[in-house]
């Protein structure tokens, strides 16, 4: 695996230098991946018809198939190597991240981050969009100049070596990266554990940041949250909706396993690092909707804002940089409730997605934010955003801050 393309010796580069950063696998990295996909030693096909002991075998047996015999990962790879890439030293790690200036005189700063499992290729999509407004159908004045993050522990970040990689400490970190960019006010955007960050970051440095977008709200209020997860009826007085989101959120933990084992032993899911299927029944098995969605793509041909290649690419990155046990491991350092509100006072925009893990009623979301000066549900979409409705969730960004620029 080829790292860095660096000329400067290492001795001579200042921890806050931003250097130039491409990738490109070495065919002996993708001999091995196709040679380990073909040799998957298959279990037998589950003893159910639904998805409740897991990712159905021939689910897995169309993405390998697939994965061995079509999938070119180049053109990813080509396609990541024409943004603009970086890395640069904060906090003893070193952090990626792809900058995209727009032309447009005007454009803020926007900072959008992934959740697991992710990493920038699931916001690929909205860059054009997003610093070329005019060639996507949208105005000049809502040009964002766009900086997107690989998570420590993820894609082409460092690895984290020593404890305490947080989503507190990673909000930190990105507000450094900001600023070091040059950008001392910005905007910010984050579904997932991206959510968690970007509130984070919004709680620990508001005069830095303008407005938040959200994807995913952080916003269960706690008596719901603490009745939900004791397995407690559900409060005779709450609205359809809201019982709608304390029945998905008694059901997380039965719902959320390998979230649940990532939390609480992430080293011994090592088969991933060993196993390219392996490590693509992890990722596929996120949450039930996502993955009956995926089933669809690959058994059924279907294209349903994911394509094929869409849940490989990231599922390939994953595998190419070794990073699937250090991007567990968020799930056992995070320290944060992940459903409780955060305490963010500034500007928020929330996007609500139909086919999201949990639907968060609008109350709890305006509770949750006080500030929240846009809210958009829509008609179609899941919990990957970015990477499944990139049009609405653009659509979100410019609309819900252009009060704000």
């Amino acid at each position: 695996m080829t790292q860095a393309e660096n000329t400067i010796a290492p001795a001579l580069v200042s921890k806050d230098e931003i250097r130039p950063f491409q990738f490109r696998a070495s065919q002996a990295d993708l001999d091995d991946l196709h040679r380990r996909i073909l040799t998957t030693r298959w279990p037998e096909k589950e003893l159910v018809t639904d998805q409740t002991q897991g990712v159905p075998l021939a689910t897995l047996k169309a993405l390998a198939k697939y994965w061995a015999t079509e999938y070119d990962w180049r053109k990813v790879e080509a396609r990541l190597n024409s943004y603009p890439n970086f890395t640069t030293e904060i906090d003893g790690l070193d952090i990626h991240f792809i900058h995209v200036r727009s032309k447009e005189t005007n454009a803020r700063p926007l900072i959008v981050s992934h959740g697991w499992p992710g990493s920038p290729i699931e916001q690929l999509k909205i860059i054009g969009p997003l610093t070329d407004p005019i060639a996507y159908g949208g105005k000049a004045e809502d040009a964002f100049d766009v900086v997107i993050p690989s998570i420590p522990g993820f894609g082409f970040s460092g690895k984290p070596t020593t404890l305490g990689w947080n989503p507190g400490r990673i909000a930190s970190a990105q507000v450094t990266l900001m600023k070091r960019l040059g950008y001392k006010t910005f905007f910010a955007q984050g579904g997932d554990w991206g959510a968690m960050i970007t509130d984070l970051m919004a709680v620990q440095s508001p005069d830095s940041v303008l407005g938040s977008a959200i994807n995913f709200p952080i916003g269960v209020p706690p008596e719901i949250e603490k009745g939900a997860f004791s397995g407690a009826p559900g409060p005779s007085n709450l609205s359809p909706e809201e019982k709608k989101a304390y029945d998905q959120i008694s059901t997380f933990i039965s719902d959320f396993i390998l979230q649940i084992m990532m939390s609480k032993r992430p080293q011994s899911l090592l088969a991933a690092a060993d196993s390219p299927v392996g490590l693509a029944a992890i990722f596929l098995d996120h949450d039930q909707i996502s993955l009956a969605m995926i089933s669809r793509v690959f058994v059924d041909g279907k294209s349903e804002g994911l394509t094929r290649d869409d849940i490989l690419d990231n599922i390939t990155l994953a595998w190419l940089t070794n990073t699937a046990v250090s991007g567990f491991r968020i799930y056992w350092e995070n320290k944060y409730d992940f459903f409780s509100p955060q305490g963010v006072k500034g500007p928020v925009v929330v996007s609500a997605f139909p086919d999201e893990v949990i639907n968060i009623p609008r109350n709890w979301v305006e509770s949750a934010y006080p500030n929240l000066i846009y809210y958009k549900k829509h008609d179609k979409g899941g919990h990957f955003a970015a990477f499944e409705q990139p049009e609405l969730l653009v659509g979100d960004i410019r609309e819900g801050f252009r009060i704000l620029r």
